[in-house]
């Protein structure tokens, strides 16, 4: 069955941080910046994630902690350190996601060069937030460490510039990895389920972000819809192929609407209502493709978070969302990071709403 999810959540985006006495299961209790509690209900303890987010896992431990509270001329800051033994068995609490896509979900994360990702490490290397498009984090680091109702572990195979298949649309450079690369480098990795990555069907999301570039790079070409469906029909070949090593829990993105960017706002309006229609008839067929994957492929629980409802609601008023304009890109306050990407502050819209999205059915 197919969710989506379409820009009624965005007014939780804004949200004002209260002090409880202790943070629920699976809640924040610690970190740069965080003035909340920093103990656990019974059963949980605070566990450092990184130095940005500790989480209440489950489990006992012996912590000794110190809080210290600094202020600056901007902001008072309580900072909270521990050292813990962990749970006894934490590879059981384990859920993992392996995320494909392009610079929109990229963190940098190299398969071959280690380390893997691991409890106190959830994103492996590069460490969090890792490498991406604008700096700060994105919607993988958020969901991954803080949007999450569990300990995530995230393999993230996502590269800057991706096409689905290069073979279909060349990328700006022919070093980037397709979504065809990074499918291949899961299947000659993690796939078999090794010792290192001890994932299962049930504990496992799958997530593609992909079509940005292929639509970016293509929708002036004059080939249209029937264009699409050969790279839709490329982009579902390789998520059977994830389906066959045991994937059963997928979420989708869609393309968002690009032809409002900076970089295509300087384009002739001609251009950009092209690419309009193509990101149009691009999520159209993502829809009915997820319904026919659903349909001839048995235990599946598939996911679509409408990205571009969701960027076209904030475009559509950004004040009431915290941004000072929907043009503006590279300074704070601005939606966009630069004049092809969404800034960190919007990620924190797009994580906390993929969080809700998922909720507990998977995490």
């Amino acid at each position: 069955m197919v969710f989506s999810l379409g820009a009624g959540l965005l007014g939780l985006a804004i949200l004002s941080t209260r002090v409880v006495a202790q943070s629920g299961a699976w809640g924040q209790c610690g970190g740069i910046g965080w003035s909340g509690a920093t103990t656990c209900v019974s059963g949980y303890y605070c566990f450092h994630q990184n130095p940005y987010y500790y989480q209440c896992i489950p489990g006992t431990t012996t912590t000794t902690s110190t809080s210290t509270k600094t202020s600056t001329t901007t902001t008072s800051t309580t900072k909270s350190t521990s050292t813990s033994t962990g749970p006894s068995s934490p590879t059981s609490k384990v859920n993992y996601w392996f995320s494909f896509g392009d610079s929109y979900s990229q963190t940098g994360f190299n398969i071959t060069t280690g380390p893997l990702p691991s409890i106190g490490n959830p994103l492996g290397n590069p460490p969090y937030p890792g490498y991406t498009a604008v700096g700060g984090v994105n919607y993988v680091d958020l969901v991954t460490v803080q949007y999450n109702k569990s300990l995530v572990l995230n393999y993230n195979f996502a590269y800057g510039g991706a096409t689905i298949d290069a073979s279909l649309v060349a990328p700006y450079e022919p070093t980037v990895l397709s979504l065809t690369d990074q499918v291949n480098e899961y299947l000659n990795s993690i796939a078999t389920k090794p010792a290192s990555t001890p994932w299962t069907t049930a504990n496992t999301l799958f997530s593609v972000w992909i079509g940005i570039n292929d639509i970016g790079n293509s929708y002036y070409n004059g080939q249209g819809s029937a264009f699409n469906t050969i790279l839709i029909n490329a982009y579902f070949a390789l998520v059977q192929k994830l389906y066959n090593t045991g994937a059963r829990n997928f979420l989708f993105i869609n393309v968002p609407p690009i032809d409002r960017s900076p970089l295509m706002l300087a384009q002739p309006a001609a251009s950009q209502a092209q690419e309009k229609t193509a990101i149009a008839d691009f999520n159209s067929q993502l829809v009915n493709a997820i319904a026919s994957f659903s349909a001839d492929n048995s235990g599946v629980t598939t996911w679509l978070w409408d990205s571009n409802a969701a960027f076209t609601t904030v475009l559509n008023s950004p004040t009431t969302y915290g941004f000072v304009d929907a043009t503006s890109y590279g300074n704070t306050g601005d939606f966009w990071g630069n004049n092809y990407h969404p800034s960190a502050q919007a990620h924190q819209i797009w994580g906390q709403e993929i969080g809700t999205l998922l909720g507990s059915t998977v995490w």
